[in-house]
């Protein structure tokens, strides 16, 4: 491992090759950069975090006020669930994250948001594949079967359309969006990562299941292609 790149853990997963990597970019004033593969593919970076950041702070934007209970569904390098942190009125945050490995990156401080999140007393992970948990009637805290949430935050599949495995499609369905709304409070807001721009199909499919639905584009620097690039955020109530 050399001073400006060191893989810090690979694991095979059921998804695929999973690794964590950690650069300094040269170019960018020795800025260090935790990256994660899954496959071939690039699965986040935390040179750009700027759309998880305001997946959490436009998702509950829209709540009323009040002590909430929030869901983040995918852990990855942290941001979406610090995010939500830094509002007060969260109350407790469940983290759901089907790969251990990515747990355990937090737990034992390979990345940097970890100690952030294993030392709030609010947040506790949930090892478990969040699109069955959606699909259950039991919903996403094991140790409260049936509990509603105030708002659920979404950041896996890298938009509806591009999946990162096809059983994930079902969760886009009017049925899958139905069975997610049901473990929402009501008045409770559902907020979606997308990277891709947005689908009015998709968008017209949250507006059947929920009372409002809008597309946010996020738009932020892109320093590697020295340009702005942008994605999207749904928020639905």
């Amino acid at each position: 491992m050399s001073r400006d790149f060191a893989e810090l853990d690979f694991r095979t997963t059921a998804l695929g090759d999973l690794s964590l990597r950690r650069r300094r970019m040269r170019g960018m004033d020795d800025l260090e950069v935790f990256e994660v593969k899954l496959g071939d593919a690039f699965l986040m970076s935390s040179l750009f975090h700027e759309v998880e950041v305001a997946l959490a702070d436009l998702g509950l934007a829209a709540l009323d006020p009040g002590s909430w209970d929030v869901v983040v569904g995918g852990l990855g390098l942290g941001y979406t669930a610090v995010a939500a942190l830094k509002h007060p009125t969260v109350r407790e945050l469940i983290v759901v994250e089907a790969l251990d490995a990515v747990i355990e990156w937090h737990q034992r401080g390979l990345v940097p948001l970890g100690s952030v999140l294993t030392g709030d007393p609010r947040c506790r992970f949930v090892q478990a594949d969040f699109f069955a948990l959606a699909a259950s009637a039991d919903g996403f805290d094991p140790a409260s079967p049936g509990r509603r949430f105030h708002a659920i935050l979404l950041d896996i599949d890298h938009s509806p359309d591009n999946l990162l495995h096809p059983r994930h499609s079902a969760f886009y369905s009017l049925a899958g969006l139905r069975a997610l709304a049901a473990h929402l409070q009501p008045g409770g807001v559902f907020a979606l990562w997308s990277d891709d721009p947005p689908d009015d199909y998709f968008l017209h499919a949250l507006q059947r299941v929920f009372a409002t639905a809008e597309a946010h584009i996020v738009k932020f620097a892109n320093p590697l292609l020295d340009c702005e690039s942008a994605s999207t955020v749904y928020v639905a109530r």
